[in-house]
C-alpha cells in the first residue's frame, strides 16, 4: 500500500485523513509542531487501526530547511514515500487597518511560504525518485477575499496558483498535483466563525479527500457539490453581497 507525509496533522484535516488512510492501510509520516500530540495520535492509530508503519516527528513549517530534512528523515523511516500532502495552516482572523499585521505575517508565512517549502522539499525527492504525488490545501475562500480573513484568503490563492505552475514545470515527470478547495470543515481552524454554510465532519472529508488523492483529480472542492457550484458564484458576487458574508 501507499505511503504518505502529512504536515498539520494533529488536528483538523491532517488528523482525520491520517485515521482514513490508516484504515485503508497506508504507511503514515506525520508531522506538526507538537510532537506530543502527534505521539499520542500515532499510539490511537496503531491500537485502532494496526496500519504498516506509523513514524512521527515535530516539524515547524516555516522552518524552510527543517522541511527538507523532514521529508528526507521520514521518507527513509517509511522506506519510501509515494505523496507528500502540504496541509499544514492558520487562520487568524485578521482585519485590514486594525493593528493585525503581525496575524497577516503569519498567516501568510504558514499557509504559503511553509507550503511552498513542503511542496518544494516534495519536488525534490520525487524528481529523484523518478515519481511521486503532491497534494496541496487550499480553500474554497482562495476563490473570493473574504471579509476578517484577507491574508488566509490571499494565502490559499497563492499557494493554489503555486501547485497549478508546479503541475506546469513537472510535466511528464511522473509527477501528479491535486489541489484540494475545502469548504467549512468542522476543525478549530474555523470554529469561531458565526456562519459555516454547508459544514461537514472531519471524518466525511477525510473520507471525500481521500477518494479524491487516490483518483489523483488535478483539482476539487471538498466536498464537490455544492461547493463547485458555489465556488463559481462567489467569484461573480457583488462586493456588496460579499461584505455581509
Amino acid at each position: 500500500m501507499p505511503s504518505i507525509m502529512i504536515t498539520g496533522a494533529s488536528s483538523g484535516i491532517g488528523k482525520a485523513l491520517a485515521f482514513e488512510l490508516a484504515k485503508r492501510g497506508y504507511s503514515l509520516a506525520l508531522t506538526a509542531r507538537s510532537g506530543d500530540r502527534l505521539e499520542q495520535i500515532r499510539k490511537d492509530i496503531v491500537f485502532i487501526h494496526n496500519p504498516p508503519a506509523v513514524a512521527v516527528r515535530s516539524l515547524d513549517v516555516t522552518d524552510y530547511d527543517d522541511v527538507f530534512k523532514a521529508v528526507n528523515e521520514m521518507a527513509r523511516e517509511l522506506g519510501g514515500l509515494d505523496i507528500v500532502f502540504a496541509n499544514a495552516g492558520i487562520g487568524l482572523g485578521e482585519r485590514v487597518g486594525r493593528g493585525d499585521f503581525e496575524k497577516i505575517r503569519r498567516t501568510v508565512q504558514v499557509n504559503l511560504m511553509g507550503a511552498m517549502a513542503t511542496v518544494d522539499a516534495a519536488a525534490a525527492y520525487f524528481l529523484e525518485k523518478g515519481k511521486g504525488h503532491i497534494v496541496g490545501t487550499s480553500s474554497v475562500a482562495a476563490f473570493r477575499g473574504m471579509p476578517r480573513n484577507s491574508a488566509y484568503s490571499a494565502s490559499k490563492a497563492g499557494f493554489a496558483v503555486y501547485l497549478e505552475t508546479v503541475r506546469v514545470e513537472l510535466l511528464r515527470k511522473n509527477i501528479h498535483v491535486t489541489v484540494l478547495y475545502p469548504g467549512y470543515i468542522d476543525t478549530p481552524l474555523n470554529q469561531m466563525l458565526k456562519r459555516r454554510p454547508f459544514l461537514i465532519s472531519p471524518e466525511k472529508g477525510a473520507g471525500i479527500i481521500a477518494q479524491l488523492i487516490e483518483k489523483k483529480v488535478k483539482s476539487s472542492t471538498v466536498p464537490v457539490y455544492p461547493w463547485n457550484i458555489v465556488g463559481r458564484l462567489m467569484k461573480m458576487a457583488p462586493a456588496s453581497l460579499v461584505a455581509r458574508m
